[in-house]
């Protein structure tokens, strides 16, 4: 069993809104993500809400992680979803919502590591790491140190690159993130939202 992580906590400020409610190809992203992990093949998947929570679409057969100390960044929004999931989890892999062109494809070669051995497992775009990354769980403790402010699991990566498969992933999909409404405008107009298959 491989759960799925879905970050989606973030008031989205340079969006100027939270990018969870932000919609492409008329599905919000937050669906979107959700989809990308089911669709790899990720169970159960959780999905850690901040700013809209209460606006948020249901997302059926999914559990909703609130998250009332989102402002503190992506750190705690991870360190807060991995702590939500069930004991019985040996492994994640977590996401951002704010990437749309991601593919289940990656998802399943990240989890194709771990069941080869990997402890973690980063997807790699052009040899640079983004995501997904799949954590086994007996690294979860050590990024207590780590995931502050708007930094997740990066500088453990960066550290413990013993610990690190990275999985070659720029046939699937792209790591391109939607940080403003020119972002999201660019990937309508340019074909790449609805021409990559298939993504989140």
């Amino acid at each position: 069993m491989t759960a799925g992580l879905l970050l989606a906590a973030g008031a989205g400020r340079r969006y100027g809104r939270p990018k969870a409610l932000v919609e492409l190809d008329g599905e919000p992203l937050v669906r979107r993500g959700v989809r990308l992990l089911r669709d790899g093949g990720c169970a159960p998947v959780h999905v850690v809400l901040g700013a809209g929570a209460d606006e948020v679409p249901d997302l059926p057969g999914t559990v909703p992680v609130r998250h009332d100390r989102w402002p503190d960044g992506l750190g705690s929004s991870l360190l807060r979803g991995l702590a939500s999931l069930p004991a019985q989890v040996p492994a994640v892999v977590v996401v951002l919502v704010d990437q749309p062109l991601l593919s289940p494809v990656a998802v399943r070669r990240v989890r194709q590591a771990y069941a080869g051995g990997a402890v973690v497992a980063v997807a790699t775009y052009a040899g640079r790491p983004g995501h997904p990354i799949l954590l086994d769980r007996r690294t979860w403790p050590m990024l207590g140190g780590y995931a502050v402010g708007d930094r997740g699991a990066r500088d453990l990566l960066r550290d413990r690159s013993d610990l690190v498969v990275e999985v070659p992933c720029d046939d699937v999909g792209s790591p391109v993130d939607v940080d403003t409404p020119a972002d999201l405008f660019r990937l309508v107009n340019d074909g790449s939202a609805s021409g990559a298959a298939p993504h989140w």
